[in-house]
């Protein structure tokens, strides 16, 4: 494990080549079941700007906006939706999930990832029933919070539930049923917006009172999964924690990975205070790559920006409420196609290329609709409808580039980088700055959209830079190495390793505490 590694210079973890497995039924019905949980995040991206985009809602309350967006109907205007509080409904979702993911640490840490999924489950039915019998703000507010507390849990436990449960060859396709599921989740919440709209005065409520369908099928499953070895490890119950991992393997020979992962829980147990762990100089690569860069960049693409709204960014481009929705189903089913392309390839061609690849197109994509909108939009005037539907083809290009790298990888990665003795803290601080940056994003988008117009695009082709060449300079190659052995990349890259050789000379002479 990584951070007993970096006491004995790794020596004891090299067992990789002796790991054996199968690819059982028991395995597959496990990461199906815990990746449900991802369906709550898409469910509720999808579902937030299609409800914020009904007539029916706005009227109840938001009339003001809805007053705005009459008179401008078939016209572009860059702040027609313009409103704190209506981004505020959708990002108080993520500013709770941000505050939940620090008990989800300790939770997920001393209780294991499925209890961690049982709680989220819970506090997503719960948010989801009170947001469809909402009679004011208050009580869409206090439903958003416990939806982000229901976010919080399940996106600090799944993608780590997936990454121990998968063997190191297929660990990238598994752990992206995460993301995929999250894609339909999106897909989903489309098509159920795209039939409520029609659905007046009450089909709003419909689309928010469903978040309790992916909750309920999570908890059910939630109560049939096995913990993950890793985690019965940590806690100290050896037996059951070979027996699980014998019955996910498929096969008695898993000595060595189990040797691997009692040396990862010796190493943990010597570490009182994760967090503060994760500051230490050896974890500096895991720390700037996994816990800051990666997940703030993720959201930093601009992409969750045209998720949540899609349906108001094309009501903004000219498009009528239906078409808007239309526009908007269009968009997630790029997102499943290239999260399924992303499974397929990801294993065989690597992290790194799908990053570099996926950001030079997105660059473009930014770029050619900064200069479309740059010439007449936002000057009161109807769109053209070939150049309405030139940008919603550049933006289904867009998510279809970012659905295959970064939406995926995002969480993949980092979920990829961490010891055992700091991988749930670890993952706590990737949903928390994610998070962060998602809720930021929210409630800044509409009304930099409104001030800085078509700049907004070139500020993401800007970041989509930066990211890209974050990558490129720091990011070894995870693909195919072994979880508990992904340590070693560090003391071969090129900068990371002056951190944690200076640190292995430390270790050396002075066992860490």
């Amino acid at each position: 494990m990584a951070g007993g590694g970096f006491g004995n210079e790794g020596g004891n973890l090299k067992r990789a080549h002796l790991y054996e497995y199968k690819i059982t039924n028991y395995f597959i019905f496990a990461c199906l079941v815990a990746a449900t949980g991802g369906s709550l995040f898409g469910y509720d991206l999808g579902v937030s700007g299609g409800v914020t985009s009904m007539d029916d809602f706005l009227k109840e309350f938001f009339p003001k906006i809805y007053r705005r967006k009459q008179e401008h109907l078939h016209e572009t205007d860059y702040c027609k939706y313009d409103n704190q509080l209506l981004t505020l409904f959708t990002s108080s979702l993520y500013f709770a999930g941000l505050v939940s993911t620090f008990g989800a640490s300790y939770v997920t840490r001393n209780k294991g990832r499925r209890a961690s999924i049982l709680v989220g489950a819970v506090s997503f039915f719960l948010g989801g029933a009170i947001n469809a019998g909402a009679v004011n703000i208050t009580m869409l507010i206090i439903g958003r919070i416990l939806l982000g507390a229901g976010i919080g849990f399940g996106n600090q436990a799944v993608p780590l539930y997936l990454s121990e449960m998968a063997p190191a060859k297929h660990r990238g396709a598994v752990n992206q049923l995460f993301q995929f599921t999250t894609c339909m989740g999106i897909l989903i919440a489309n098509l159920i917006n795209y039939k409520t709209d029609k659905i007046h005065k009450w089909g709003w409520r419909l689309s928010l009172g469903l978040a309790t369908v992916p909750a309920t099928l999570m908890f059910v499953g939630g109560l049939a999964l096995p913990e993950t070895p890793n985690s019965l490890v940590e806690q100290g119950r050896l037996e059951e924690a070979k027996r699980v991992l014998v019955k996910v393997r498929g096969t008695p020979n898993v000595d060595a990975e189990f040797a691997d992962l009692i040396e990862a829980s010796d190493a943990a147990q010597a570490i009182k205070h994760p967090f503060r762990n994760l500051l230490q100089r050896k974890n500096r690569p895991q720390l700037v790559l996994g816990a800051l860069g990666i997940p703030a960049f993720q959201q930093l693409t601009g992409m969750n920006s045209i998720l949540f709204y899609a349906p108001i960014l094309f009501q903004t481009l000219g498009f009528g409420s239906g078409a808007s929705l239309i526009s908007s189903v269009l968009t997630s089913g790029m997102l499943v196609l290239a999260t399924l392309v992303s499974m397929a390839l990801v294993d065989r061609f690597g992290r790194r290329a799908f990053f570099l690849e996926a950001g030079f197109e997105m660059f473009c994509y930014m770029i050619a609709v900064a200069i479309t909108l740059a010439f007449k939009f936002g000057e009161g005037e109807t769109l053209p409808k070939a150049i309405g539907w030139f940008l919603v083809v550049i933006i289904c290009l867009f998510v279809f580039a970012y659905g295959r790298s970064w939406g995926p990888l995002g969480w993949l990665v980092p979920s990829e980088l961490f010891p055992l003795e700091t991988r749930s803290a670890g993952q706590s601080m990737v949903v928390c700055v994610n998070l962060l940056f998602t809720a930021l994003i929210a409630q800044c988008f509409l009304v930099s959209l409104c001030h800085l117009k078509y700049g907004i695009f070139l500020l993401f082709a800007g970041l989509i830079f930066i990211m890209s060449s974050f990558i490129f300079f720091l990011l070894p190659e995870t693909k195919r190495v072994p979880i508990e052995e992904v340590y070693l990349l560090w003391k071969d890259h090129w900068f990371w390793k002056k951190y944690v050789e200076e640190d292995d000379e430390k270790d050396i002479k002075k066992p860490t505490t």
